[in-house]
């Protein structure tokens, strides 16, 4: 593909991803969280296959080690806020499991 291409996508991306978040109410913000964890999932796969088979050189291979990186703390935070949105509907006498 075009690297321009590529860099549209991108900004395209990064910029719609932003308007959708903050039209969204903050009471919503928690449940969609905890629901696209399995999108984030897919986004660590294909961050693993960019960095395995599709980065060329130095360049790519940061980037793709960066895209790893920030898609697992995205997983990460997402299942330590649904735990916390969780523990809040849990009864003070019931213990963790």
């Amino acid at each position: 593909m075009n690297m321009m291409l590529l860099v549209f996508i991108f900004v395209l991306a990064a910029f719609l991803g932003t308007e959708l978040i903050n039209k969204i109410p903050s009471q919503l913000h928690t449940p969609l969280m905890s629901a696209t964890n399995a999108v984030s999932g897919i986004a660590v796969v294909g961050a693993l296959v960019a960095c395995a088979m599709l980065a060329t050189g130095t360049l790519g291979m940061i980037l793709a080690f960066i895209a790893i990186i920030l898609a697992t703390i995205n997983v990460v935070g997402g299942f330590l806020v649904t735990e916390r949105m969780l523990g809040m509907f849990r009864q003070k006498g019931e213990k963790d499991k």
